[in-house]
């Protein structure tokens, strides 16, 4: 699992996350605030805030019953 920070339409960076603690309180909000911090000036020179997103990297199985044998 990834956390990507956008400004706008530009990804800026992302980090991984361990699946298993992101059920820690805290553990999230610690590299959101990492990330705020590291890229403040950057975060400044935009209008807009910068956004969050956790996304699942790990490649997703399809099953496909559309057409099931007899």
């Amino acid at each position: 699992m990834q956390l990507m920070m956008y400004i706008g339409n530009d990804l800026i960076e992302a980090v991984q996350l361990e699946p298993a603690r992101l059920r820690k309180p805290g553990y999230v909000g610690s590299f959101k605030r990492y990330l705020k911090s590291k890229y403040d000036e950057l975060i400044r020179q935009y209008p807009d805030k910068p956004e969050f997103l956790v996304i699942d990297n790990n490649p997703a199985t399809f099953t496909d019953n559309s057409n099931p044998t007899a």
